[in-house]
């Protein structure tokens, strides 16, 4: 694609990278076979191509954003399916993380939107909060439908019936490995799963400690930046991430990391692009190290060596989540380390699209979200499966809201095929 930047334009390092991605693009559509909300809407302008496009011509120009293009580059649910279909290896993450950010500079939105976007930006990277505003939910549900705002219906539908208790496991702390020890790693604990599902860090920790890992929670340690991130809200989201890089290079400069564990894939793309974060910062060297030991726990758990487990005698189908097969290219690791524990897995047709979940997505595009989980769900569905499996607690909330089909996070299943207890979510007739 032929680009016009200005020289005074490319001094800027992020209209700098705006135009190698966009340059790279030949137009040549494959991204719209793969695009959930094209496949939804039908609209060019939301697929990849009509994105970059308006993207183009917004920032080439300098002009502020307006409504048009901010409805169309919020209808994206960055799922980067567009990224996997690429042949011209289009880096569309980091474009569209570049129009977010300038229309948040440059677009003042509706009163409505800006109060729910500040809203979920305060209140959901901090578990303490999240839990309070869950708990608030869970009261206001038999209310739902009074409320004028759609949003806040989706909001209230999707908060569980039961918020977990907490789990003292998140708190800072060393937990020794259970046999001689293999290799030392950081544990992301992450911030909305502390609040939704505190099973799932459990299981992580016992399940690593079992293989001979000594697992660090790390003093300091935050979200991970994405949900800011994604919001444009670049200062927030950085300070985020600056936080984690300086809380994890402690660590390893105090009795060293062999991996940076990760189990919410969603994270993992964001802690694994801090690289090209900070890349003109201060940190630069820091956030490259970090990003260079970040790992989902599924590809720890191949690089360590899963033994075999006992057949449980389950039917899994597997969810792959956007972030962990597109953002992280992890696609048969969760499978075969299922498979290797004896559970029989099963995959849906169109793995490759997207549940609707995306983050924040579901409470702000609800009724794309609502279409795209429908179809989601129809697909596991038709697997006839006893569980599904999952990598990612936003698709784990999405999916498990429309099906009576208990979710379960996939380290769950390895921790109990290997000695661990029971998932929370498995009826007792599955056993």
């Amino acid at each position: 694609m032929q680009t016009h930047f200005t020289p005074e334009q490319l001094r800027d390092p992020g209209l700098a990278r705006a135009n190698e991605i966009l340059r790279a693009c030949v137009h040549c559509g494959f991204c719209t076979a793969t695009c959930p909300t094209y496949q939804v809407l039908g609209d060019e302008l939301d697929s990849p191509r009509g994105r970059i496009y308006l993207i183009k011509e917004m920032l080439e120009t300098g002009r502020p954003a307006d409504a048009k293009t901010v409805k169309h580059i919020d209808r994206c649910l960055s799922c980067l399916a567009c990224m996997t279909t690429c042949p011209s290896g289009v880096h569309y993450m980091h474009l569209v993380d570049q129009a977010r950010e300038y229309i948040e500079k440059t677009y003042k939105r509706p009163l409505g939107d800006r109060l729910l976007r500040w809203v979920l930006s305060r209140i959901i990277p901090y578990p303490g909060r999240f839990r309070l505003a869950l708990l608030g939910a869970k009261m206001a549900r038999p209310f739902a439908g009074l409320l004028p705002d759609r949003r806040l219906r989706a909001m209230i539908a999707m908060a569980p019936k039961q918020v977990p208790p907490v789990s003292r496991n998140d708190d800072p702390q060393v937990f020794a490995p259970t046999v001689p020890r293999r290799m030392r790693v950081a544990l992301l604990t992450g911030c909305a799963q502390k609040a939704l599902n505190t099973d799932i860090n459990d299981a992580t920790i016992r399940l690593l400690r079992r293989l001979g890992c000594e697992v660090v929670v790390a003093r300091g340690m935050g979200c991970c930046g994405a949900l800011t991130h994604h919001m444009g809200r670049t200062d927030e989201s950085h300070e985020q991430a600056a936080t984690n890089i300086r809380a994890w290079m402690a660590e390893q400069r105090n009795g060293g990391l062999d991996a940076i564990v990760i189990n919410t894939s969603g994270c993992g793309t964001t802690v694994k692009d801090y690289v090209h974060i900070f890349r003109t910062d201060p940190m630069a060297a820091d956030a490259a190290q970090v990003s260079e030991l970040a790992m989902d726990i599924s590809e720890l758990l191949v690089k360590i060596g899963m033994p075999e487990g006992a057949p449980k005698g389950l039917r899994v189908a597997y969810h792959a989540a956007c972030s962990l097969q597109h953002g992280q290219k992890v696609k048969s690791a969760p499978k075969d380390l299922l498979k290797r524990v004896g559970f029989e897995v099963v995959e849906p047709v169109d793995s490759h699209l997207c549940c609707g979940s995306a983050g924040t997505y579901n409470l702000m595009q609800p009724e794309i979200s609502a279409a795209l989980k429908a179809r989601k769900v129809a697909t596991l569905e038709a697997k006839a499966p006893q569980v599904i499996a999952a990598g990612n607690i936003g698709c784990m909330m999405q999916i498990g809201s429309g099906t009576a089909v208990p979710v379960v996070h996939t380290v769950e299943l390895l921790d109990w095929a290997l000695g661990g207890p029971r998932p929370r979510a498995l009826q007792p007739e599955l056993v």
